[in-house]
Protein backbone atom coordinates (compact mmCIF):
# COMPACT_ATOMS: atom_id res chain seq x y z
CA UNK A 1 0.00 0.00 0.00
CA UNK A 2 1.74 3.15 -1.14
CA UNK A 3 2.01 6.32 0.87
CA UNK A 4 1.40 4.72 4.27
CA UNK A 5 2.32 7.24 7.01
CA UNK A 6 5.21 6.39 9.29
CA UNK A 7 5.01 6.00 13.03
CA UNK A 8 4.76 9.04 15.26
CA UNK A 9 8.41 9.55 16.06
CA UNK A 10 9.90 7.98 13.00
CA UNK A 11 12.74 5.52 13.36
CA UNK A 12 11.08 2.32 14.54
CA UNK A 13 8.42 1.77 11.90
CA UNK A 14 7.98 -2.00 12.28
CA UNK A 15 5.83 -1.12 15.33
CA UNK A 16 6.27 -4.21 17.51
CA UNK A 17 9.06 -6.62 18.34
CA UNK A 18 7.49 -9.36 16.24
CA UNK A 19 8.54 -7.27 13.24
CA UNK A 20 12.24 -7.36 14.07
CA UNK A 21 13.18 -9.73 11.24
CA UNK A 22 11.55 -7.57 8.59
CA UNK A 23 13.17 -4.48 10.08
CA UNK A 24 16.59 -6.17 9.88
CA UNK A 25 16.20 -7.49 6.34
CA UNK A 26 18.62 -6.04 3.83
CA UNK A 27 17.86 -4.07 0.71
CA UNK A 28 19.60 -4.90 -2.56
CA UNK A 29 22.39 -2.32 -2.33
CA UNK A 30 22.90 -2.31 1.45
CA UNK A 31 26.19 -3.26 3.06
CA UNK A 32 28.12 -2.44 6.22
CA UNK A 33 31.56 -1.29 5.16
CA UNK A 34 32.55 0.83 8.14
CA UNK A 35 34.92 -0.93 10.53
CA UNK A 36 33.60 1.30 13.29
CA UNK A 37 30.03 0.13 12.61
CA UNK A 38 31.13 -3.50 12.64
CA UNK A 39 32.94 -2.96 15.93
CA UNK A 40 29.92 -1.28 17.53
CA UNK A 41 27.62 -4.11 16.42
CA UNK A 42 29.99 -6.80 17.58
CA UNK A 43 30.32 -5.25 21.04
CA UNK A 44 26.55 -4.90 21.41
CA UNK A 45 26.03 -8.49 20.26
CA UNK A 46 28.48 -9.64 22.94
CA UNK A 47 26.41 -7.84 25.56
CA UNK A 48 23.20 -9.44 24.31
CA UNK A 49 24.86 -12.86 24.45
CA UNK A 50 25.96 -12.21 28.04
CA UNK A 51 22.39 -11.26 29.02
CA UNK A 52 20.96 -14.34 27.28
CA UNK A 53 23.20 -16.67 29.30
CA UNK A 54 21.83 -15.62 32.68
CA UNK A 55 19.99 -18.39 34.54
CA UNK A 56 16.95 -16.13 34.80
CA UNK A 57 16.41 -16.31 31.03
CA UNK A 58 15.92 -20.09 31.11
CA UNK A 59 13.58 -19.66 34.06
CA UNK A 60 11.49 -17.25 31.99
CA UNK A 61 11.37 -19.69 29.06
CA UNK A 62 10.00 -22.38 31.39
CA UNK A 63 7.39 -19.95 32.68
CA UNK A 64 6.15 -19.35 29.14
CA UNK A 65 6.13 -23.06 28.27
CA UNK A 66 3.94 -23.82 31.27
CA UNK A 67 1.83 -20.71 30.74
CA UNK A 68 1.05 -21.38 27.08
CA UNK A 69 0.37 -25.05 27.78
CA UNK A 70 -2.11 -24.00 30.51
CA UNK A 71 -0.11 -25.71 33.26
CA UNK A 72 0.62 -22.65 35.42
CA UNK A 73 -1.67 -20.01 36.96
CA UNK A 74 1.06 -17.54 37.98
CA UNK A 75 0.55 -14.35 35.89
CA UNK A 76 3.26 -13.31 33.43
CA UNK A 77 4.21 -9.77 32.42
CA UNK A 78 5.07 -8.53 28.93
CA UNK A 79 5.86 -4.89 28.16
CA UNK A 80 6.29 -3.92 24.52
CA UNK A 81 5.87 -0.14 24.18
CA UNK A 82 5.72 -0.45 20.38
CA UNK A 83 6.00 3.07 18.98
CA UNK A 84 7.13 4.18 22.42
CA UNK A 85 10.45 2.47 21.64
CA UNK A 86 11.24 5.59 19.63
CA UNK A 87 11.41 7.42 22.96
CA UNK A 88 13.59 4.74 24.56
CA UNK A 89 16.16 4.16 21.80
CA UNK A 90 16.40 7.51 20.05
CA UNK A 91 18.28 8.04 16.81
CA UNK A 92 20.84 10.31 18.46
CA UNK A 93 21.87 7.36 20.64
CA UNK A 94 22.97 5.34 17.62
CA UNK A 95 26.69 5.23 16.85
CA UNK A 96 26.54 3.49 13.47
CA UNK A 97 26.37 5.39 10.18
CA UNK A 98 25.31 2.86 7.51
CA UNK A 99 21.52 2.52 7.29
CA UNK A 100 21.50 -1.25 7.74
CA UNK A 101 23.97 -1.02 10.62
CA UNK A 102 21.76 1.56 12.32
CA UNK A 103 18.76 -0.77 12.10
CA UNK A 104 20.76 -3.65 13.54
CA UNK A 105 22.19 -1.44 16.27
CA UNK A 106 18.69 -0.31 17.14
CA UNK A 107 17.52 -3.91 17.63
CA UNK A 108 20.53 -4.79 19.78
CA UNK A 109 20.16 -1.73 21.99
CA UNK A 110 16.46 -2.48 22.39
CA UNK A 111 17.26 -6.01 23.58
CA UNK A 112 19.86 -4.68 26.00
CA UNK A 113 17.34 -2.22 27.44
CA UNK A 114 14.85 -5.07 27.70
CA UNK A 115 17.35 -7.25 29.54
CA UNK A 116 18.91 -4.66 31.84
CA UNK A 117 16.14 -2.18 32.62
CA UNK A 118 12.70 -3.29 31.48
CA UNK A 119 12.92 -6.67 33.27
CA UNK A 120 9.58 -8.16 32.26
CA UNK A 121 9.15 -11.86 31.46
CA UNK A 122 10.41 -11.76 27.89
CA UNK A 123 13.58 -13.91 27.70
CA UNK A 124 16.66 -12.42 26.08
CA UNK A 125 17.77 -14.82 23.36
CA UNK A 126 21.14 -15.42 21.79
CA UNK A 127 19.56 -14.94 18.37
CA UNK A 128 19.63 -12.22 15.75
CA UNK A 129 16.77 -12.47 13.27
CA UNK A 130 17.07 -11.60 9.60
CA UNK A 131 13.97 -11.51 7.43
CA UNK A 132 13.67 -12.35 3.79
CA UNK A 133 14.08 -9.50 1.33
CA UNK A 134 10.84 -9.62 -0.63
CA UNK A 135 7.96 -7.70 -2.14
CA UNK A 136 4.27 -8.33 -1.51
CA UNK A 137 1.72 -6.99 -3.99
CA UNK A 138 -0.95 -7.23 -1.28
CA UNK A 139 -4.34 -6.76 -2.99
CA UNK A 140 -3.01 -5.00 -6.07
CA UNK A 141 -4.79 -1.74 -5.22
CA UNK A 142 -2.93 1.31 -3.95
CA UNK A 143 -4.55 3.17 -1.10
CA UNK A 144 -4.22 6.96 -1.23
CA UNK A 145 -3.59 8.49 2.20
CA UNK A 146 -4.25 12.08 3.29
CA UNK A 147 -2.33 13.57 6.20
CA UNK A 148 -0.16 11.57 8.58
CA UNK A 149 2.81 13.92 8.53
CA UNK A 150 4.99 13.65 11.64
CA UNK A 151 2.70 11.06 13.18
CA UNK A 152 -0.47 13.16 12.99
CA UNK A 153 -3.91 11.80 12.13
CA UNK A 154 -4.59 10.60 8.62
CA UNK A 155 -7.39 9.26 6.46
CA UNK A 156 -7.54 7.42 3.17
CA UNK A 157 -9.57 7.42 0.00
CA UNK A 158 -11.73 4.29 -0.34
CA UNK A 159 -10.50 2.19 -3.28
CA UNK A 160 -13.82 0.46 -3.91
CA UNK A 161 -16.76 2.75 -4.59
CA UNK A 162 -18.93 0.44 -6.71
CA UNK A 163 -19.33 -3.33 -7.09
CA UNK A 164 -17.30 -3.40 -10.33
CA UNK A 165 -14.22 -2.29 -8.38
CA UNK A 166 -14.23 -5.58 -6.47
CA UNK A 167 -12.82 -7.28 -9.55
CA UNK A 168 -9.66 -5.21 -9.12
CA UNK A 169 -8.76 -7.14 -5.94
CA UNK A 170 -5.98 -9.56 -6.82
CA UNK A 171 -4.43 -12.58 -5.13
CA UNK A 172 -1.33 -11.29 -3.29
CA UNK A 173 1.91 -12.12 -5.05
CA UNK A 174 5.18 -12.50 -3.14
CA UNK A 175 8.54 -12.27 -4.83
CA UNK A 176 11.59 -13.19 -2.76
CA UNK A 177 15.02 -11.77 -3.49
CA UNK A 178 17.00 -14.82 -2.43
CA UNK A 179 20.34 -13.36 -3.49
CA UNK A 180 20.02 -10.28 -1.28
CA UNK A 181 18.60 -12.38 1.55
CA UNK A 182 21.61 -14.70 1.48
CA UNK A 183 24.07 -11.81 1.27
CA UNK A 184 22.45 -10.18 4.28
CA UNK A 185 22.67 -13.43 6.25
CA UNK A 186 26.35 -13.82 5.37
CA UNK A 187 27.01 -10.21 6.35
CA UNK A 188 25.34 -10.67 9.73
CA UNK A 189 27.27 -13.88 10.38
CA UNK A 190 30.56 -12.17 9.54
CA UNK A 191 29.85 -9.42 12.09
CA UNK A 192 28.24 -11.36 14.91
CA UNK A 193 30.46 -14.43 14.57
CA UNK A 194 30.03 -16.70 17.56
CA UNK A 195 28.27 -14.09 19.67
CA UNK A 196 24.75 -14.60 18.28
CA UNK A 197 22.99 -17.17 16.16
CA UNK A 198 21.93 -15.43 12.96
CA UNK A 199 18.57 -16.90 12.04
CA UNK A 200 16.50 -16.52 8.86
CA UNK A 201 12.89 -15.94 9.87
CA UNK A 202 9.91 -17.02 7.78
CA UNK A 203 7.36 -14.70 6.24
CA UNK A 204 4.64 -15.91 8.59
CA UNK A 205 5.99 -13.34 11.07
CA UNK A 206 4.97 -10.34 8.98
CA UNK A 207 3.14 -11.41 5.83
CA UNK A 208 0.66 -14.12 6.78
CA UNK A 209 -1.51 -12.44 9.43
CA UNK A 210 -4.98 -12.03 7.94
CA UNK A 211 -6.17 -8.60 9.05
CA UNK A 212 -9.25 -8.72 6.87
CA UNK A 213 -11.37 -6.19 8.76
CA UNK A 214 -8.61 -3.61 8.46
CA UNK A 215 -8.30 -4.24 4.74
CA UNK A 216 -12.07 -4.12 4.31
CA UNK A 217 -12.20 -0.72 6.02
CA UNK A 218 -9.38 0.54 3.81
CA UNK A 219 -11.10 -0.67 0.67
CA UNK A 220 -14.53 0.84 1.31
CA UNK A 221 -14.05 3.26 4.25
CA UNK A 222 -15.08 2.82 7.88
CA UNK A 223 -18.53 4.35 7.69
CA UNK A 224 -19.28 2.85 4.30
CA UNK A 225 -18.25 -0.57 5.57
CA UNK A 226 -21.00 -0.53 8.19
CA UNK A 227 -23.59 1.03 5.89
CA UNK A 228 -22.94 -1.54 3.17
CA UNK A 229 -23.48 -4.38 5.62
CA UNK A 230 -27.09 -3.18 5.77
CA UNK A 231 -27.67 -1.80 2.29
CA UNK A 232 -25.30 -3.90 0.14
CA UNK A 233 -24.56 -7.09 2.06
CA UNK A 234 -23.56 -9.00 -1.06
CA UNK A 235 -20.84 -6.43 -1.76
CA UNK A 236 -19.27 -7.08 1.65
CA UNK A 237 -19.50 -10.84 1.21
CA UNK A 238 -17.84 -10.65 -2.20
CA UNK A 239 -14.95 -8.58 -0.84
CA UNK A 240 -14.48 -10.80 2.20
CA UNK A 241 -14.50 -13.93 0.05
CA UNK A 242 -11.80 -12.34 -2.13
CA UNK A 243 -9.72 -11.73 0.99
CA UNK A 244 -10.24 -15.29 2.22
CA UNK A 245 -9.20 -16.82 -1.10
CA UNK A 246 -6.21 -14.49 -1.22
CA UNK A 247 -5.01 -15.46 2.26
CA UNK A 248 -5.50 -19.16 1.59
CA UNK A 249 -3.49 -18.84 -1.62
CA UNK A 250 -0.76 -16.91 0.21
CA UNK A 251 -0.51 -19.57 2.91
CA UNK A 252 -0.24 -22.24 0.23
CA UNK A 253 2.54 -20.28 -1.47
CA UNK A 254 4.51 -19.75 1.73
CA UNK A 255 4.13 -23.39 2.68
CA UNK A 256 4.99 -24.76 -0.77
CA UNK A 257 8.09 -22.53 -1.06
CA UNK A 258 9.40 -23.30 2.44
CA UNK A 259 8.91 -19.71 3.60
CA UNK A 260 7.36 -20.51 6.99
CA UNK A 261 9.31 -20.84 10.23
CA UNK A 262 8.26 -22.24 13.58
CA UNK A 263 6.95 -19.77 16.15
CA UNK A 264 6.83 -22.09 19.18
CA UNK A 265 9.74 -20.21 20.74
CA UNK A 266 10.68 -16.60 21.50
CA UNK A 267 8.34 -15.45 18.72
CA UNK A 268 5.68 -12.85 19.37
CA UNK A 269 2.30 -14.55 18.96
CA UNK A 270 -1.20 -13.22 19.27
CA UNK A 271 -1.62 -9.54 19.89
CA UNK A 272 0.50 -9.97 23.01
CA UNK A 273 2.35 -13.04 24.16
CA UNK A 274 5.40 -15.19 23.47
CA UNK A 275 5.14 -18.48 21.64
CA UNK A 276 7.00 -21.05 23.76
CA UNK A 277 4.94 -24.25 23.76
CA UNK A 278 5.60 -27.97 23.77
CA UNK A 279 2.37 -28.56 21.84
CA UNK A 280 3.84 -27.33 18.56
CA UNK A 281 4.80 -28.54 16.09
CA UNK A 282 2.09 -31.17 16.02
CA UNK A 283 4.49 -33.67 14.42
CA UNK A 284 8.14 -34.50 14.12
CA UNK A 285 9.77 -32.37 11.42
CA UNK A 286 12.64 -34.33 9.97
CA UNK A 287 15.54 -33.19 7.77
CA UNK A 288 14.30 -31.78 4.49
CA UNK A 289 10.72 -31.42 5.73
CA UNK A 290 9.05 -28.04 5.52
CA UNK A 291 7.14 -26.24 8.25
CA UNK A 292 3.41 -26.34 7.61
CA UNK A 293 0.64 -24.11 8.92
CA UNK A 294 -0.51 -26.88 11.28
CA UNK A 295 2.82 -26.45 13.11
CA UNK A 296 2.20 -22.78 13.91
CA UNK A 297 0.34 -20.23 15.98
CA UNK A 298 -2.06 -17.86 14.14
CA UNK A 299 -3.69 -14.59 15.17
CA UNK A 300 -6.81 -13.01 13.71
CA UNK A 301 -8.82 -10.08 15.05
CA UNK A 302 -11.49 -7.63 13.96
CA UNK A 303 -10.88 -4.34 15.73
CA UNK A 304 -12.33 -2.22 12.94
CA UNK A 305 -15.79 -3.80 13.28
CA UNK A 306 -16.24 -2.89 16.94
CA UNK A 307 -19.21 -0.71 15.91
CA UNK A 308 -21.31 -3.56 14.52
CA UNK A 309 -23.50 -6.02 16.38
CA UNK A 310 -22.35 -9.52 17.34
CA UNK A 311 -24.88 -10.86 14.83
CA UNK A 312 -23.36 -8.84 11.99
CA UNK A 313 -19.87 -9.87 13.03
CA UNK A 314 -21.01 -13.49 12.91
CA UNK A 315 -22.48 -12.99 9.43
CA UNK A 316 -19.92 -10.81 7.68
CA UNK A 317 -16.54 -11.40 9.35
CA UNK A 318 -16.21 -14.65 11.26
CA UNK A 319 -17.13 -17.05 8.41
CA UNK A 320 -14.08 -15.75 6.51
CA UNK A 321 -11.72 -16.15 9.48
CA UNK A 322 -12.61 -19.66 10.60
CA UNK A 323 -11.23 -21.48 7.48
CA UNK A 324 -7.83 -19.94 8.24
CA UNK A 325 -7.90 -20.96 11.89
CA UNK A 326 -8.75 -24.51 10.89
CA UNK A 327 -5.34 -24.80 9.25
CA UNK A 328 -3.28 -23.86 12.32
CA UNK A 329 -2.06 -25.78 15.34
CA UNK A 330 -2.81 -23.12 17.98
CA UNK A 331 -4.88 -19.98 17.59
CA UNK A 332 -5.08 -16.53 19.13
CA UNK A 333 -7.95 -14.10 18.73
CA UNK A 334 -8.50 -10.42 19.30
CA UNK A 335 -6.67 -7.19 19.97
CA UNK A 336 -8.38 -3.96 21.04
CA UNK A 337 -11.99 -5.02 20.41
CA UNK A 338 -14.02 -6.06 23.50
CA UNK A 339 -14.70 -9.76 23.01
CA UNK A 340 -17.18 -10.36 25.81
CA UNK A 341 -19.91 -9.45 23.29
CA UNK A 342 -18.57 -11.88 20.68
CA UNK A 343 -17.44 -14.79 22.81
CA UNK A 344 -20.37 -17.00 21.81
CA UNK A 345 -19.06 -16.73 18.24
CA UNK A 346 -15.29 -16.93 18.61
CA UNK A 347 -15.38 -19.77 21.12
CA UNK A 348 -15.94 -22.00 18.09
CA UNK A 349 -12.37 -21.43 16.84
CA UNK A 350 -10.50 -24.76 16.91
CA UNK A 351 -7.38 -24.98 19.09
CA UNK A 352 -8.10 -21.54 20.56
CA UNK A 353 -5.46 -20.81 23.16
CA UNK A 354 -4.91 -17.04 23.63
CA UNK A 355 -7.76 -14.49 23.81
CA UNK A 356 -7.33 -10.73 24.11
CA UNK A 357 -9.07 -8.95 26.97
CA UNK A 358 -8.85 -5.32 25.92
CA UNK A 359 -9.23 -2.22 28.12
CA UNK A 360 -12.83 -1.98 26.87
CA UNK A 361 -13.85 -5.55 27.66
CA UNK A 362 -15.98 -6.66 30.60
CA UNK A 363 -13.28 -8.38 32.62
CA UNK A 364 -15.62 -10.39 34.83
CA UNK A 365 -17.49 -11.80 31.85
CA UNK A 366 -14.24 -12.68 30.10
CA UNK A 367 -12.91 -14.40 33.23
CA UNK A 368 -16.06 -16.51 33.36
CA UNK A 369 -15.88 -17.21 29.62
CA UNK A 370 -12.23 -18.24 29.54
CA UNK A 371 -11.69 -19.88 32.89
CA UNK A 372 -8.58 -22.01 32.56
CA UNK A 373 -9.32 -23.13 28.98
CA UNK A 374 -7.61 -20.19 27.22
CA UNK A 375 -5.01 -17.60 28.16
CA UNK A 376 -6.58 -14.42 29.54
CA UNK A 377 -4.38 -11.94 27.65
CA UNK A 378 -5.11 -8.74 29.51
CA UNK A 379 -4.19 -5.60 27.53
CA UNK A 380 -3.76 -2.83 30.06
CA UNK A 381 -4.58 0.69 28.93
CA UNK A 382 -1.67 2.30 27.00
CA UNK A 383 -3.10 5.76 27.73
CA UNK A 384 -1.85 5.32 31.31
CA UNK A 385 1.72 5.76 30.05
CA UNK A 386 1.08 8.62 27.61
CA UNK A 387 1.82 11.44 30.03
CA UNK A 388 5.36 12.38 31.12
CA UNK A 389 4.56 11.05 34.57
CA UNK A 390 2.56 7.85 34.88
CA UNK A 391 -0.47 7.88 37.19
CA UNK A 392 0.81 5.06 39.38
CA UNK A 393 -2.30 4.90 41.53
CA UNK A 394 -4.52 4.39 38.49
CA UNK A 395 -2.18 1.75 37.03
CA UNK A 396 -1.96 -0.13 40.30
CA UNK A 397 -5.72 -0.16 40.78
CA UNK A 398 -6.31 -1.42 37.25
CA UNK A 399 -3.80 -4.27 37.57
CA UNK A 400 -5.06 -5.19 41.03
CA UNK A 401 -8.62 -5.34 39.73
CA UNK A 402 -7.61 -7.72 36.94
CA UNK A 403 -5.70 -9.99 39.31
CA UNK A 404 -8.54 -10.12 41.83
CA UNK A 405 -11.12 -10.93 39.14
CA UNK A 406 -9.04 -13.70 37.59
CA UNK A 407 -7.38 -15.11 40.70
CA UNK A 408 -7.39 -18.87 40.88
CA UNK A 409 -9.40 -19.66 37.77
CA UNK A 410 -7.59 -18.04 34.83
CA UNK A 411 -4.24 -18.28 33.08
CA UNK A 412 -3.31 -14.59 33.01
CA UNK A 413 -0.78 -12.45 31.21
CA UNK A 414 -0.53 -8.69 31.76
CA UNK A 415 0.48 -6.96 28.54
CA UNK A 416 1.39 -3.34 27.93
CA UNK A 417 1.39 -2.53 24.22
CA UNK A 418 -0.26 -0.31 21.58
CA UNK A 419 1.62 2.72 22.86
CA UNK A 420 1.88 5.62 20.46
CA UNK A 421 3.92 7.40 23.12
CA UNK A 422 5.18 6.74 26.62
CA UNK A 423 5.13 10.43 27.46
CA UNK A 424 8.72 10.86 26.35
CA UNK A 425 9.72 9.12 29.58
CA UNK A 426 11.20 5.58 29.34
CA UNK A 427 10.85 5.27 33.11
CA UNK A 428 7.08 5.01 32.61
CA UNK A 429 7.33 1.57 31.00
CA UNK A 430 9.99 0.45 33.49
CA UNK A 431 7.83 1.49 36.43
CA UNK A 432 4.75 -0.15 34.90
CA UNK A 433 6.57 -3.50 34.98
CA UNK A 434 7.62 -2.90 38.59
CA UNK A 435 4.05 -2.09 39.65
CA UNK A 436 2.70 -5.15 37.82
CA UNK A 437 5.22 -7.36 39.64
CA UNK A 438 4.41 -5.79 43.00
CA UNK A 439 0.71 -6.47 42.55
CA UNK A 440 1.28 -10.05 41.36
CA UNK A 441 3.51 -10.75 44.36
CA UNK A 442 0.96 -9.17 46.70
CA UNK A 443 -1.68 -11.69 45.60
CA UNK A 444 0.33 -14.73 44.45
CA UNK A 445 3.59 -14.33 46.33
CA UNK A 446 7.03 -14.39 44.72
CA UNK A 447 7.59 -17.20 42.25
Amino acid sequence: MSGMPLSATGYWTAVYFGGSAKFCAGEKVEDIRSEKDRSVLSALAREVRFLSERSREQEKRELWYNHNDLLERYPLVLADPENGWNEVITENMLECTDNLAKRWEWILRRDIFWGKKLLDDRPIERVFEIGYTYTDSEWGIDIVYRGGEDGTAYMWEPAITNPKDIDRIQIPKIEVDYETTEKTLDLARSIFGDELEVKLTGLNRDSASPHMSRDLAKMVGFEAMMVKMVEEPETIHRIMNKFLQGHLAKLDFLQDHDLLSLNNDYSYVGSGGIGYTRELPRREIGPGQSVRTEDLWLLTESQETVGISPEMFEEFIFPYQIPLHERFGLNCYGCCEPLDRRWHVIQGIPNLRRVSVSPWADEEKMAANLGGSCIYSRKTNPADLAKPRMDEKRVRESIRNTLEITRGGCVVELVMKDNHTIGGNPQNIVRWVEVAREEIERIYGRI
